[in-house]
C-alpha cells in the first residue's frame, strides 16, 4: 500500500490512479477515501490524476490517538501535497473532508491551489451557538457520541437511512450500498469516531472560507438530513468570492453515491471551464 508518514509519525494511506492535473480528494466521516471511487474512476478515466488519502484514524492509516481535530488533518494533507510534489491541484471534499479542505486553506493558503470543489461540507459551522443561531444543538452530537460509543457498529448500519435518503417516500434502497458504508465505517477505529465528532461539528471555519480566492464549486442537496443546507452549503457560498452553488433537488448527503453521475458530470464541467 501506498503510505506516507506525517511528522508525529502517523502512516496516512493515499490512492493515486491515473496521469494529468491532480485532483485531491477528502472524504468525510467515519468513511475512507472508498467513497469517492466513483468520481475518481471517472475523472481518472478522462485525463487527471486522482489522489485519496484515508484520514488519519480511519481506512488503512494509523489509528491514532492525537490529531483527531481539523488542524491536524489539514496538516496531514498539506503533508500529502508536499510529498507527492502536487502542483496546481484541484481539491475536493465531501462533507468533514470540505472542512479539511477549507482549513487546509486557510492554514496554507491558495497559492498552489486551482480550484475547489465542496460536496455536502461542513463550514462554516454545524453546532449551534450564539453567533450560529441556525446550527444543530450540542445534544445531537452528543446523541452520536452516545450511539457511538454503544454501539456504533448498529449505528453506522442505522445511519446509512438518512444519509442516503432511504427514509424519503419511493427511495430505491441498495443494501449493497449500506453495507460499504458499514464496512469503511468500521474500518475507522474507535478515537476517531468518536473524537472526530467535534471537529467536524464545532470547529469555526468562517474565516477560512475568507480566505479561498480561487473558483470554487459547491454542490448540495436540499434534502441533505445531515449537514443542512441553509446553515452550510448557503453561507458558505456568500463568503467564498468566487464560487458557484449548485442545489441538487431532493438530494441526500450522500449524494457522490445516489447523484453520482451527475455530480461526476458536474465536476468535470467545473474543472474544465
Amino acid at each position: 500500500m501506498a503510505t506516507l508518514k506525517v511528522k508525529d509519525g502517523t502512516e496516512i494511506y493515499y490512492k493515486d490512479w491515473g496521469r494529468g492535473q491532480p485532483i485531491v480528494f477528502s472524504h468525510g466521516w467515519p468513511l475512507s477515501s472508498d467513497a469517492f471511487e466513483d468520481q475518481m474512476f471517472f475523472l481518472a478515466s478522462r485525463g487527471y490524476r486522482c489522489i485519496a488519502h484515508d484520514r488519519r484514524g480511519h481506512g488503512r492509516s494509523s489509528q491514532s490517538w492525537d490529531g483527531n481535530d481539523m488542524d491536524t488533518y489539514a496538516d496531514d494533507l498539506a503533508e500529502l501535497v508536499q510529498h507527492l510534489d502536487l502542483k496546481n491541484v484541484i481539491h475536493v471534499g465531501h462533507s468533514a473532508g470540505g472542512g479539511e479542505v477549507v482549513r487546509y486553506i486557510g492554514r496554507q493558503g491558495s497559492k498552489n491551489v486551482a480550484k475547489v470543489v465542496l460536496i455536502g461540507a461542513v463550514p462554516p459551522l454545524l453546532l449551534k451557538t450564539p453567533k450560529n443561531p441556525e446550527g444543530i444543538p450540542m445534544e445531537a452530537f452528543d446523541e452520536i457520541r452516545t450511539k457511538v460509543a454503544a454501539n456504533r457498529s448498529q449505528f453506522f448500519k442505522d445511519l446509512t437511512i438518512t444519509f442516503y435518503g432511504y427514509n424519503r417516500p419511493g427511495a430505491k434502497i441498495s443494501e449493497e450500498v449500506r453495507d460499504s458504508f458499514w464496512m469503511q465505517g468500521m474500518m475507522t477505529g474507535f478515537p476517531a469516531a468518536y473524537i472526530g465528532i467535534k471537529a467536524f461539528s464545532e470547529t469555526d471555519m468562517t474565516e477560512d472560507l475568507k480566505k479561498i480566492d480561487v473558483p470554487t464549486l459547491i454542490l448540495h442537496g436540499d434534502d441533505d438530513q445531515i449537514v443542512p443546507i441553509a446553515d452550510t452549503g448557503m453561507l458558505s457560498s456568500k463568503l467564498i468570492k468566487k464560487s458557484i452553488l449548485k442545489i441538487y433537488k431532493g438530494a441526500p448527503h450522500g449524494m457522490c453515491t445516489t447523484h453520482k453521475q451527475q455530480v461526476n458530470a458536474d465536476i468535470l464541467e467545473f474543472i474544465k471551464s
